[in-house]
């Protein structure tokens, strides 16, 4: 009994073992997330900026037209989290509980940082903009009125990023355990954090429908706490639906 206890895999408060796991997905995720940030950057930032100098001018931001991207994106990123890395971690000893806290923090960072590319790539073009006395006009609504308002498109792009990714990790869990036909019956509530964000935020595409039927955003300082919160209870929730979930074997 001793020695099968000696060997049991540490848990979740074990530090370096949490590192590891990050590590492991970071590295994993790299390719996909540098393509696409490189992506983005090239025909968004770079293609765009040669429009308006063909055109001197368009009068809209060109990044601008590119922000539904990284929800979809990131929702991808979330769905794949499950199928990718559950099996191998699980493997090596890694419990459902660390992986699931580890995917957590993954997300949330692959968030932030593509929040603060969403933020350079706004400050670029509005420094290259006022410098050929080019308007800056948004195509989208959004939480901020002005490219110089950082922390609110930090907040903006962060929150819907992340809420999105938490849809996808409850896509990619209850897909992944209960295969497709119960995994698309419990996708109404995978939705949830998504849509919620979509609808408090009332920003983006989403925007200018809405605020064309009358409805409107609620304070910031309801709307954010509320998004956090059904964000986080969307990642808990895949992790408690995670917890029993018996590993598929390899193919092949």
């Amino acid at each position: 009994m001793s020695t099968a206890t000696a060997t049991l895999p540490r848990g979740v408060t074990d530090g370096r073992r949490l590192r590891m796991v990050l590590t492991a997905m970071t590295v994993g995720s790299r390719p996909m997330l540098l393509v696409y940030w490189a992506v983005m950057l090239i025909v968004f930032m770079a293609g765009g900026l040669i429009v308006q100098f063909i055109t001197d001018g368009t009068g809209h931001s060109i990044w601008d037209y590119g922000t539904q991207s990284p929800k979809y994106f990131s929702l991808a990123v979330g769905i794949s989290v499950v199928p990718t890395y559950v099996n191998a971690m699980v493997a090596q000893g890694v419990t459902r509980r660390m992986f699931s806290v580890a995917s957590s923090i993954f997300l949330t960072a692959a968030a932030l940082m593509t929040a603060v590319i969403w933020v350079v790539g706004y400050q670029i073009e509005r420094v290259v903009y006022d410098s050929q006395g080019w308007a800056q006009t948004m195509e989208n609504l959004h939480l901020f009125s002005s490219t110089s308002q950082v922390w609110l498109i930090l907040a903006e792009f962060g929150l819907l990023v992340v809420s999105h990714e938490a849809t996808g990790w409850l896509l990619g869990v209850t897909f992944y355990r209960f295969g497709f036909w119960r995994g698309l019956a419990l996708a109404p509530v995978s939705l949830v954090p998504a849509a919620a964000t979509e609808f408090l935020l009332v920003s983006q595409w989403l925007g200018n429908p809405l605020s064309e039927l009358g409805y409107h955003r609620p304070s910031l300082a309801i709307a954010v706490p509320v998004v956090a919160l059904v964000t986080a209870l969307g990642l808990y929730v895949g992790y408690r639906v995670l917890q029993p979930m018996a590993l598929k074997p390899a193919k092949g």
